[in-house]
């Protein structure tokens, strides 16, 4: 009885144990930023599984889990230019996928996606691009267009396979080093060119101004010769000396018919 009892409770521990297992190894987990999508026996089921916990059949089930985020893919890579140079460059493609196409996606294009679809739809994508723009263009302002046109490539074609692009960024360009510098040069000339023209600007503005200053000047100038009639200078004449009369420096005044003047007696 006694040698009976030591040999049920080791064997009650396996199989606690093993029970234990079993549920752990039932139990597949989802996390927030995945979708999960079983296969039963080879067999896809169809059905998505949400983030969270779910039950399965060890034995037959599995669980594949497929990041529901926004994935940043980095590729480097050489572009051919519309004068036929190579350009090095460094790009980033963020993308996610539909949640709801995750069964479809697993089919058609299996869990290594981006190697086998991303990847190579990209790499066609930007070569047709980057061939109708000259190198310089990669350089400018023109990059967002390439990039919006790449993404815009994309999306026409993996869109319908549950992959949706959000952005295609040309992080960094590399030109061959004698196009570089004549770049730099060409911009230097422009803004040059750009300060040049400035300065015609402001002392062509400044040539106007003295022009419009001296036409008043001389306008001013015919009005009051024109207005200066000899009575009028006459009385001028007057209005002076009686003001220089009352002056304590002024000793004498001489007039005679025609031009009055002072004598100071101190000189």
């Amino acid at each position: 009885m006694h040698t009976q009892s030591k040999c049920t409770l080791p064997l009650l521990r396996w199989v606690i144990v093993c029970t234990g297992l079993i549920f752990m190894t039932s139990c597949a987990v989802v996390r927030q930023d995945q979708v999960g999508v079983k296969r039963k026996l080879g067999r896809l089921t169809g059905r998505i599984i949400s983030p969270g916990v779910t039950l399965i059949n060890p034995f037959t089930t599995t669980v594949l889990r497929l990041p529901n985020r926004t994935v940043n893919l980095e590729v480097e890579l050489d572009l051919p230019s519309k004068e036929g140079l190579t350009i090095r460059a460094e790009v980033s493609i963020l993308y996610h996928i539909d949640p709801t196409q995750a069964v479809k996606i697993v089919t058609n294009s299996g869990l290594n996606y981006e190697r086998t679809v991303i990847l190579p739809v990209f790499r066609s994508a930007v070569a047709d691009v980057s061939s109708r723009f000259f190198a310089k263009d990669m350089h400018t302002a023109q990059r967002a267009v390439i990039e919006i046109e790449v993404q815009e490539h994309m999306s026409r074609v993996l869109s319908e396979r549950g992959f949706i692009i959000e952005s295609v960024l040309m992080k960094r360009v590399q030109l061959p080093a004698g196009l570089s510098r004549a770049i730099e040069e060409k911009l230097q000339a422009e803004q040059e060119s750009q300060r040049m023209e400035f300065i015609l600007t402001r002392e062509k503005l400044e040539a106007e101004r003295r022009k419009i200053e001296a036409a008043g000047v001389r306008d001013a100038q015919r009005i009051i010769n024109e207005g200066l009639t000899p009575l009028i200078i006459q009385y001028m004449s007057i209005e002076a000396l009686r003001e220089l009369s009352k002056s304590n420096n002024t000793k004498t005044i001489f007039i005679d018919s025609k031009s009055p003047f002072l004598i100071n007696p101190e000189r």
